[in-house]
């Protein structure tokens, strides 16, 4: 099990521990060309003031990883980006990139999610951890296996969950079962608003069927819906044009476990119509690059199940 322990300003942590109901937040960082693979979604993430303040004030439980222009991360997160508008936003990016951004610029930032966030009250800030020299500007990991990391994260762990849980630091984090039996260390699963960015951010803005790129018409779409068990995790979602979307939820559409499309001859025994699909029928979708981010083949073979209409 790892934790990460980033560098934050005192404005964006007093900013949001100022609004309690905000669970959900970007710790965002003004480059976006650098990709945050520290830890998996449900691992820690706790976040630490500037050297000389230098002391950590909460965490949370990291959600997941995207880049998006600064415009995308404000429709997504609005006041959990650490401000309270978008020009804000803008001008706080361009305060620590060190170049005003023009108003015509929609620059993309790294966004890291983190999820079920804690503040804790200034009578109750931490020391900063174990080896955290005071020039590290941006973050550090750790590998909680270690012995001497392992007092200090279980007492700040604690302070996150609201009580002692029983953990073993040093075990692999994915493992089958109940996860250390509280919901906030389930692995993979991410955050509600942290689930469209990654979404978005894995299929490159693109619609996995039809290859469309009009923003407002993209929707994070859940393979296994979160009614019928289904979680807020990447590899349960697609990206969809709208009307796809809505075809796809209504079992007019699938996707098999070899991510190919398949159209039900209900849609035109019912509507006469979809041509634009049954051309694309047995084609590949687009899926994310990385393995373990592609739909996964258990909640695929659920949805042709249970929801895809075969005859």
């Amino acid at each position: 099990m790892k934790a990460y322990v980033g560098v934050t300003d005192g404005d964006w942590y007093r900013f949001l521990a100022a609004r309690p109901s905000l669970a959900e937040v970007n710790f965002w960082r003004p480059g976006g060309g650098r990709e945050f693979r520290v830890l998996t979604p449900g691992e820690p993430f706790f976040f630490k003031t500037h050297y000389p303040d230098n002391r950590v004030v909460g965490g949370g439980f990291y959600s997941g990883f995207a880049q998006l222009p600064i415009s995308t991360a404000w429709e997504l997160f609005a006041e959990a980006n650490g401000v309270n508008s978008l020009e804000r936003l803008r001008a706080r990016v361009g305060r620590y990139r060190r170049v005003p951004i023009h108003p015509h610029e929609d620059p993309v930032i790294g966004c890291v999610f983190v999820r079920d966030v804690v503040f804790f009250s200034q009578d109750a800030l931490a020391d900063p951890p174990p080896e955290f020299a005071p020039n590290v500007v941006q973050g550090k990991g750790y590998d909680l296996a270690v012995r001497s990391y392992e007092g200090y994260f279980a007492e700040l762990l604690a302070r996150l969950v609201g009580g002692p849980v029983e953990v073993d630091l040093g075990m692999p984090w994915h493992r089958p079962g109940p996860v250390y039996g509280d919901a906030r260390l389930t692995p993979q699963r991410l955050g509600q608003q942290s689930f469209q960015a990654v979404v978005l951010s894995a299929y490159h803005h693109r619609c996995a069927v039809t290859g469309g790129r009009i923003r407002p018409v993209l929707q994070a779409a859940h393979i296994r819906p979160l009614p019928e068990g289904g979680e807020h995790r990447l590899d349960n979602g697609l990206l969809l044009r709208s009307d796809v979307h809505t075809l796809y939820d209504r079992g007019y559409l699938g996707v098999d476990p070899k991510h190919r499309l398949l159209v039900s001859p209900r849609l035109r025994a019912e509507f006469g119509n979809g041509e634009q699909f049954y051309a694309r029928a047995g084609q590949l979708i687009a899926v994310p690059e990385r393995r373990a981010d592609r739909p996964n083949r258990e909640f695929l073979e659920w949805h042709l199940d249970t929801v895809f209409k075969a005859a």
